[in-house]
């Protein structure tokens, strides 16, 4: 509670009080008694003066200076109290992370540069109550792939602390040389959350609404209308207590979930979480290829009419594809796809409200398409698999807390949005097969009347929004790769050669993609359902679960629960895996 200025007036008075009872009579700290002491110089030794009714400066008395602030405390006493609105600023609390909001810690200040780095971070702020709010808020939701999984994936060289320690001569020696050396700079890691709730929800949601929202139509012609519907919940249920487990082990250990599974498992469950990160990230970048492909050849079908088959082959779009995302893999700072990124979430939003539009529209004119079934046992595994993949947001959940001004209150916040991006899945994927049956398509934009110039508008940014979003996908897969092979500490900025076999490698990695697209493009859905059981699987519901067992769960049936939910995990990932691939095979 706060205190008004009469009850901190009356709480200094009675300290005022308490003080005075243990000081010499007739001494004060007053302005008024300074300058008279100062006008007569006769006042300088240590006589107690014969009455109370000429005070004399505490600073006649023997060590005067040393106890001048006791005197001071009934001075105080006497001063009015300011109002609320012209006191200084309190520093914000810390929050669960025992993180100080307000600036750099007092041993920040104290390291050389401390007070320079204040000083850019004060201006930093001061330049971004100008900045455009909604460039600066994608900027930011790209910057969170740069701690991806809540590692610190930022390049090395990009990193001016670092570049100005290699930059150092060695003949520097004596006093001026660091006696440890310097290491990368972690400030990414301990940049101290901002966010508010608000823009942390949107966060949240451009998190999990992306290109997967476009497979859940085929997703519930494989599993029936009322199967899909029920696994889509099911799987919003499972995954919201995933993210819980995971948020514990956050809570007591820190760090990201890589540096969780090393200090809660060893170094090879850190491996592990890592190669699923960068197994799953790639399986995005691959669906994002053939999916952009097939709407590109739906689109290049419906405008150009003069030729009777596609102007261009979905190997020659992949192709094509491949000649955009190499140069747009090379971007080190993944800041400067923020323009990319802000177009790519408008173009997603607009085809969005088109499908809602048009289905709804559609099924009040002309009702439930005939060959809507409630239970498809033939493919309903595929359906498992799809919901896993457009489920998958747990990589961005704990950079997206730790950027928060008040991170304790994360989980209510998670919890809200899941609700949220479950009921907009589910009227999605509901919605499009209701209305289309049995000739609901992957690239479901193709479903909707080709003659018309909106649908083909749609259909073709929908394409450029998926193009761009490519390179965000792939960021993190290849940081983790890079960082594997290279270092953490290998800059292009030291050496030439260092850089062309990052540029070199980036590009190959590129290409692979491309070749397993040519290879997944025949059967996009079943793709995207390997890749949700095979990679997200195991991130979502098998390591949370692990993680909370060996390091968080205490109680019998804490235990019990999570090993349930391993083991319910580890079935699925094989079951719908195995089932998937066959399903590929027989064709």
């Amino acid at each position: 509670m706060t205190d008004t200025p009469s009850s901190q007036n009356e709480r200094r008075q009675a300290e005022a009080d308490i003080v005075s009872r243990h000081l010499p009579s007739g001494y004060t700290a007053e302005p008024d008694a300074v300058s008279s002491t100062a006008s007569n110089p006769s006042a300088s030794t240590p006589n107690l003066p014969s009455s109370a009714e000429e005070p004399q400066d505490s600073l006649t008395l023997q060590g005067g200076d040393v106890h001048r602030e006791i005197f001071k405390i009934e001075a105080r006493a006497k001063l009015p109290t300011r109002a609320a609105t012209f006191a200084h600023p309190k520093p914000r609390r810390t929050s669960t992370f025992g993180i100080l909001r307000n600036d750099i810690t007092a041993s920040d200040q104290r390291a050389p540069g401390g007070f320079r780095r204040q000083f850019i971070q004060r201006q930093q702020r001061r330049l971004n109550s100008f900045t455009n709010p909604v460039t600066s808020n994608f900027v930011s939701f790209l910057d969170l792939y740069g701690s991806f999984a809540g590692e610190d994936l930022a390049e090395s060289e990009d990193e001016s602390a670092l570049d100005s320690a290699d930059d150092e001569p060695e003949s520097q020696a004596g006093e001026t040389r660091p006696l440890l050396g310097r290491r990368k700079s972690s400030r990414r890691a301990e940049r101290l959350g901002e966010a508010t709730m608000l823009k942390s929800f949107f966060t949240l949601l451009k998190a999990f609404i992306g290109t997967g929202i476009m497979f859940l139509p085929k997703a519930f012609r494989n599993g029936g209308i009322l199967f899909s519907s029920i696994t889509l919940v099911t799987v919003s249920l499972i995954s919201s207590l995933c993210f819980h487990l995971l948020l514990q082990c956050r809570q007591r250990y820190g760090g990201g979930y890589g540096e969780l599974g090393a200090a809660i498992g060893g170094a090879r469950l850190r491996g592990l979480i890592l190669g699923s990160i960068t197994i799953s990230q790639l399986g995005f970048v691959c669906t994002g290829i053939i999916f952009v492909a097939q709407n590109l050849a739906s689109f290049l079908d419906a405008v150009v009419t003069a030729s009777p088959t596609a102007p261009l082959s979905g190997k020659a779009l992949i192709a094509i594809q491949l000649v955009v995302l190499i140069p747009l893999a090379l971007i080190r700072n993944i800041s400067k796809l923020g323009p990319a990124a802000l177009l790519a979430d408008v173009f997603i939003l607009f085809g969005v409200v088109y499908i809602w539009y048009y289905d709804i529209a559609t099924l009040a004119s002309q009702g439930l398409h005939p060959t809507v079934e409630l239970f498809n046992r033939h493919d309903f595994t595929l359906t498992i698999g799809s919901a896993i993949f457009t489920f998958e947001g747990i990589g961005l959940i704990l950079p997206i807390q730790s950027s928060m001004a008040q991170p304790e209150k994360f989980s209510r916040l998670l919890y809200t949005v899941m609700v949220i991006i479950t009921i907009i899945f589910t009227s999605i994927g509901a919605l499009c097969y209701a209305t289309f049956g049995d000739h609901t398509r992957v690239e479901i934009i193709s479903n909707y009347p080709q003659d018309s110039k909106l649908v083909n508008v749609v259909q073709f940014l929908y394409s450029m929004a998926v193009l761009v979003g490519t390179p965000v996908q792939l960021f993190p897969a290849v940081r983790i790769i890079e960082t594997s092979l290279f270092g953490d500490r290998a800059s292009g900025k030291r050496s030439s050669v260092t850089k062309w076999k990052k540029n070199a490698f980036r590009a190959a990695i590129t290409v692979l993609c491309g070749l397993i697209s040519i290879v997944g493009a025949s059967d996009l859905d079943k793709f995207v359902a390997l890749i949700g059981s095979f990679a997200c699987v195991p991130l979502v519901y098998i390591y949370p679960a692990l993680l909370h067992f060996k390091g968080v769960a205490e109680s019998r049936w804490t235990k019990v629960g999570d090993a349930l939910l391993m083991v319910v995990g580890l079935g699925a990932m094989v079951y719908t895996t195995v089932i998937t691939v066959s399903r590929w095979i027989e064709g």
